[in-house]
């Protein structure tokens, strides 16, 4: 539809008000003596103040007042120079004020021109973009690439062996993988030996810890999104860490922490090979070899309930079930000199443990596995001001739990038989330190619990035979 053009310039002052009032910003126009000469509907909503109280009237009266707190016409008209403040509305929003002057013919001020703009907003907007970051920020913790240099398996005992050379078995085919064990044990580590060994190896891997990545952008994550899917979505759309480790790999940590709702959109990508991003109608192929890893029991978690029993058993294809580091005491004095030399190299130190501390560490329960040994190991190294760290040096719930394990041996029964007393002593006393190293294994927590030093009883062993 057509318009009417406008010839005559003082019909455009006829517009004035008009064209303030279209405006996004608040204004306020007052003259060199501080006369309010004109507000728009923008600044009313802003202030709460209307023009009919402001307009022919003094700002320094208005102030006085109490309708604003700050002006700026009388320090803009003696400077000549533009100003800016913050005031509080009687709203009790917080709003920023630019003042600006226009010049006569003089090169006097003869206008203030002030443009008001709510801060609240910008705030709320702020601490939002501070909310976004801090939740982006707990994604990329929970998501890692696998990069080129990867920690080294320090492995020597029978079971681990065989448990490498089953992982190194299934790598070879694109079985889906769940790996078992108690936290700490390494689960991260095998995930990569087996992508490592896979014919995916060339192709990406990616590491998603459950725990980390905030319920309410999971799913856009995994699965992406299409452009104008949400607010804040970017106009491009995103392809999500699945569609992103095509080809490759994709280890789902701490799987039994994935949101139940999720847990059906993840079980329809194993079935079908397929993800749709968020906000699409169309699915999309995908290649991925998924591996997923939990501390948790998914048997008992299926029995509450918590993880969809669909989920479980798609899941239980190739199942890895990782010993604790109790169970493989083997490995112990190895993965030991192997965070000592790491952390001795990093730190510039020359730490070396007393014979007494191996001992503590290869009877130690380690109820947090390798993640707790590696943790310690790396404390004592910057802690400890001293190159021979001895039993005292470590932790207290190390050394109780090495005195609540203690055990005194007894001997339940004594065949007397036709024995001279010095015979029935040496056999009591072969059993007892048969007993204490087959449950101590280390010769100063056996020295400890007789209350000898350790001499006396390497005596004693080599004197019963006993290795």
């Amino acid at each position: 539809m057509g318009g009417r053009s406008i010839q005559d310039p003082k019909e455009v002052e006829s517009y004035f008000d008009k064209i303030m009032d279209v405006l996004s910003d608040g204004i306020y126009i007052s003259d060199s003596s501080g006369m309010t000469l004109r507000v728009n509907s923008m600044y009313e909503k802003l202030t709460g103040l209307k023009r009919e109280e402001m307009e022919g009237k003094l700002v320094t009266d208005l102030k006085n007042q109490g309708k604003y707190d700050v002006i700026l016409n009388p320090d803009i008209v003696k400077t000549g120079e533009p100003k800016t403040a913050v005031q509080i509305t009687k709203l009790g929003r917080k709003v920023i004020l630019n003042g600006y002057p226009v010049f006569d013919k003089e090169g006097k001020v003869a206008i203030v021109v002030t443009f008001v703009r709510d801060v609240t907003v910008l705030s709320q907007l702020k601490v939002q973009i501070a909310s976004q970051q801090e939740l982006i920020d707990k994604l990329h913790r929970g998501v890692q690439h696998l990069s080129k240099k990867t920690s080294p398996l320090i492995i020597n005992c029978e079971k681990m062996l065989a448990l490498l050379k089953m992982l190194d078995n299934i790598a070879k085919t694109d079985a889906t993988v769940l790996l078992l064990g108690e936290t700490g044990v390494g689960k991260d580590l095998l995930a990569r030996r087996i992508h490592e060994n896979s014919q995916r190896c060339n192709c990406a891997f990616f590491k998603v810890d459950c725990t980390t990545i905030p319920a309410n952008l999971i799913e856009s994550e995994l699965f992406g999104y299409e452009p104008g899917a949400f607010s804040g979505a970017s106009t491009k759309g995103k392809p999500g860490l699945v569609e992103m480790a095509a080809n490759g790999t994709l280890f789902l940590d701490e799987i039994g922490e994935l949101p139940y709702p999720m847990q059906g959109k993840l079980l329809r990508v194993l079935q079908d090979q397929e993800i749709m991003r968020l906000g699409s109608t169309r699915a999309k192929k995908v290649d991925v070899r998924f591996i997923a890893a939990t501390s948790r029991n998914l048997e008992e978690a299926v029995r509450l309930g918590t993880f969809r029993i669909d989920l479980f058993y798609r899941l239980r294809v190739a199942v890895v079930d990782i010993p604790p580091l109790r169970e493989r005491r083997k490995d112990i004095p190895y993965l030991v000199k192997y965070f000592l030399e790491k952390y001795n190299n990093k730190y510039k130190r020359k730490i070396v443990f007393s014979t007494g501390v191996e001992e503590m560490f290869q009877t130690y329960k380690w109820p947090g596995n390798v993640r707790e040994m590696e943790n310690l190991i790396q404390s004592l190294v910057v802690t400890r001001d001293k190159e021979i760290l001895v039993e005292a040096d470590l932790p207290q719930n190390m050394l109780e739990q090495e005195e609540n394990n203690s055990t005194i041996f007894r001997p339940l029964a004594v065949n007397l038989g036709n024995r001279s007393l010095e015979e029935i002593m040496n056999d009591i006393e072969k059993e007892l330190l048969r007993k204490a190293i087959e449950v101590h294994g280390a010769i100063s927590e056996v020295a400890k619990i007789f209350k000898v030093d350790r001499t006396t009883i390497f005596r004693k062993l080599k004197k019963h035979s006993l290795s």
